[in-house]
């Protein structure tokens, strides 16, 4: 069982940015279940976190760990 990283994305505040999020997430863990919690700013995924973390990084959010 992989395990679930969580992240607080504090400025990820529409549905645009979520898309660019998930966008993001599905190509550096392809496959991974990923669930997003806007009005929570959560972002959990299954996979590598370091990956997941940059790939949120890159496209222009600023992940927290929970």
């Amino acid at each position: 069982m992989t395990d679930k990283t969580t992240f607080i994305v504090n400025d990820m505040t529409c549905a645009h940015c979520v898309g660019t999020v998930r966008s993001a997430l599905e190509q550096a863990l392809p496959g991974a279940q990923i669930a997003i919690d806007l009005p929570n700013h959560k972002v959990s995924f299954a996979g590598d976190r370091a990956k997941g973390e940059d790939a949120i990084r890159q496209a222009g959010y600023t992940p927290e760990r929970v």
